[in-house]
């Protein structure tokens, strides 16, 4: 059963692998362009998601998964390995908490109407999202000491165990604690309280607003500020929902964790898999974006379409150019040829 899962597990951090790196890349690519009809503030928070999830990508299942494939590498090695777990821990972090940071600003725009104008600019985005990233990267640091060498063969120290310390040390305890609290906990009550909170405020507009075209008595009433808010309601939950649905399981492991008080390492085989495939979902999450852009933004698609189709241009264009030289040579070199041999005749 176990050996039958982790086959599967490794088929799918390939999987996933291939596509995070793939599809973080292009949405980076495509939003950097600025041609999506989106405002500076949005690209910017979906830039700095999408450079999150690739970073991710890059140190959770690549440098830290992948390198179960090629054993004895250098990555097995301390403080390396040490180092990947820090980065996967901090990139980890950055990606949740652009996700609650994006959520905010769509609460500001869609219901705080005052503050939105001086909120949601691509000035406040970078200091917001800058600023979430240092404190990210400090509030993980600490993990660096929380690991030792587990044996050390010719003077070098190899793969890292977690010191016995970290689990019976008051400070170390309440620092796990803290940790499990930053991440899933708060963004998770956070992302569904302002979604709550922004449904709540839509239903009262849209209300009002059907009010006054009844009055108006207005066949076709178009309003350009209810179909901007649509859009960005509809990015808005897509977003963060798929971010609930994926990161559900590892909550609810944590919460098991915790109210059965039951040590990870000695987990029976369906509860081990069970917590495995929430650290899978919460991988998956890193990948989901860019499909969630290519559906509700037809300008995305449109952008998306354009940047693959440039590099398959340019190659057909470049093989149009050398065949055509090439073709240009053969030709001259037969006439060339030919007058040679009518020269010898």
């Amino acid at each position: 059963m176990l050996e039958t899962f982790d086959t599967f597990q490794r088929v799918c951090y390939i999987i996933i692998a291939v596509v995070g790196v793939v599809f973080n890349l292009l949405a980076i690519v495509v939003l950097s362009r600025q041609k999506c009809g989106l405002s500076t503030c949005t690209t910017r928070y979906l830039v700095f998601m999408a450079a999150a999830d690739l970073l991710a990508v890059i140190s959770a299942v690549i440098l830290r998964r992948m390198r179960f494939y090629f054993s004895g590498t250098f990555l097995y090695m301390y403080p390396y390995c040490n180092i990947i777990f820090v980065l996967m821990c901090a990139t980890r972090d950055c990606s949740v908490w652009f996700t609650v940071n994006f959520t905010f600003d769509r609460f500001v725009l869609i219901c705080c109407q005052k503050l939105k104008t001086r909120y949601c600019s691509g000035k406040t985005a970078t200091v917001v999202l800058s600023t979430t990233g240092v404190l990210m990267c400090l509030k993980n640091a600490p993990f660096y000491f929380t690991s030792e060498p587990r044996v050390i063969i010719d003077n070098v120290p190899w793969f890292c165990d977690i010191k016995p310390s970290y689990f019976t040390d008051h400070g170390w305890v309440q620092y796990s604690r803290f940790d499990k609290v930053v991440v899933p906990l708060v963004p998770f009550a956070v992302i569904l309280l302002f979604n709550v909170l922004t449904v709540r405020h839509i239903l009262q507009v849209s209300r009002v607003r059907k009010t006054l075209k009844v009055q108006n008595k207005a066949e076709t009433y178009n309003d350009p500020e209810m179909e901007s808010r649509r859009r960005s309601v509809v990015l808005l939950f897509t977003i963060s929902g798929s971010f609930i649905l994926l990161w559900l399981t590892t909550l609810v492991d944590y919460l098991y964790y915790n109210v059965a008080g039951k040590n990870p390492s000695y987990y029976k085989p369906y509860e081990y898999i069970f917590g495995q495939v929430g650290y899978l979902l919460q991988n998956v999450s890193l990948c989901t974006n860019t499909f969630i852009y290519g559906v509700t933004q037809s300008k995305f698609r449109q952008e998306l379409v354009s940047v693959v189709k440039y590099p398959v241009m340019t190659v057909i264009l470049f093989i149009r150019k050398l065949n055509n030289k090439l073709t240009h040579e053969w030709c001259k070199s037969r006439r060339v040829f030919a007058l040679n041999l009518q020269t010898k005749h």
